[in-house]
């Protein structure tokens, strides 16, 4: 969850000081035509349906009024990802409004990530709170919940004709996810429990998507480092590890390099592939942004043996303050900034 007031920078734990941060090697690898191979170039737009349903209109760079998601078509995105909450109050995130939105990206040739929260609201590091409906259930209920509900989410876009090409298993997951239950920090074992019934259900439903672990602040290698070595020892079945960055203009080098090295540490440790599933900055700060994610780009492409999946900017499309946010890429006129050109390199 991205909203600023929301956002829990820091998750440490007292096992953290016990992983080492030394430089990652790079591995050998082959060489690779890397323009022949996949790269997203993504947008989160989650909030999408509820601006276009409030009254706010996209505009490209002529002031010419357009469908949003073709917009960003135009700007050189081509993955949209969209998350996924259980009973949402209002409808939007819920299921039915992210078949339609998925339905939209697909017929623009666009590949599409899920992103399941297991909330009503937003799931993130400083909260993973269980749906209402699931609050009372014991443990083996709960996970047997994760995967029911999992594998009809999945089976509903199927029927529909989309086939994401990736799907999260919970968002920001630094402590786990459904709390207290599911708390790595308390129990890594049951956070484990959760994540296997989400991904076998995943697995029986939608066998070529690619299952996704996403935790925040991709600079930080030790948190990352207990994370992955605890669903490691616990056998968790995943393909991708993904990354958060939202860094500042000021010490944006700093921290895609700390990230660079953690992406290298991530290959080369558990020999997974990478997602920079989020990344955002303030949007004033445009010129730096664009640089930023050239950058991000550049570094999530380099990764050894085509590790590097693509980077996906959370909300772009936001402007005029939309819900308190100020780290979209879309101007106060609602066309796309410079940060957007970044993605046509």
């Amino acid at each position: 969850m991205k909203l600023l007031f929301f956002r829990c920078l820091f998750y440490i734990f007292p096992l953290f000081a016990s992983c080492s941060k030394g430089t990652a090697k790079v591995p050998t690898q082959p060489i690779v035509n890397k323009d022949t191979v996949f790269f997203a170039k993504g947008a989160d737009i989650g909030w999408l349906s509820q601006m276009e349903k409030e009254g706010k209109l996209f505009y490209d760079a002529n002031g010419k009024q357009m469908d949003c998601i073709a917009l960003l078509k135009t700007k050189g995105i081509n993955s949209i990802r969209l998350r996924v909450w259980v009973n949402p109050t209002a409808g939007y995130c819920g299921t039915a409004d992210v078949i339609a939105q998925a339905k939209r990206a697909k017929a623009l040739g666009m590949k599409i990530m899920i992103d399941f929260h297991y909330s009503d609201w937003w799931a993130d590091p400083g909260k993973q709170n269980k749906p209402a409906a699931w609050t009372n259930l014991n443990f083996d209920a709960l996970a047997s919940t994760v995967y029911t509900y999992t594998k009809d989410v999945v089976a509903q876009l199927k029927n529909n004709g989309i086939t994401p090409t990736w799907i999260q298993i919970g968002n920001e997951t630094n402590d786990g996810m459904l709390w207290e239950e599911g708390r790595a920090s308390k129990n890594m074992s049951n956070f484990a429990i959760l994540l296997k019934a989400g991904a076998k259900a995943v697995r029986e439903v939608s066998a070529s998507s690619k299952i996704i672990i996403h935790i925040s602040n991709g600079y930080d290698n030790a948190m990352f480092r207990w994370m992955f070595d605890g669903l490691t020892n616990n056998q968790v079945d995943y393909d991708v590890i993904a990354m958060s960055l939202y860094p500042d203009a000021s010490n944006w080098q700093v921290t895609n390099n700390q990230c660079y090295q953690n992406m290298l540490d991530m290959v080369s440790r558990y020999g997974k592939e990478i997602m920079i599933s989020e990344v955002g900055m303030d949007v004033t700060k445009a010129a730096d942004c664009k640089n930023f994610l050239l950058d991000m780009i550049a570094k999530n492409k380099s990764l050894p043996n085509n590790k590097g999946l693509g980077v996906f900017y959370w909300e772009p499309e936001c402007h005029n303050n939309w819900q308190g946010y100020n780290m979209g890429a879309f101007s106060n006129d609602g066309k796309p900034t410079i940060a957007m050109d970044a993605f046509l390199k």
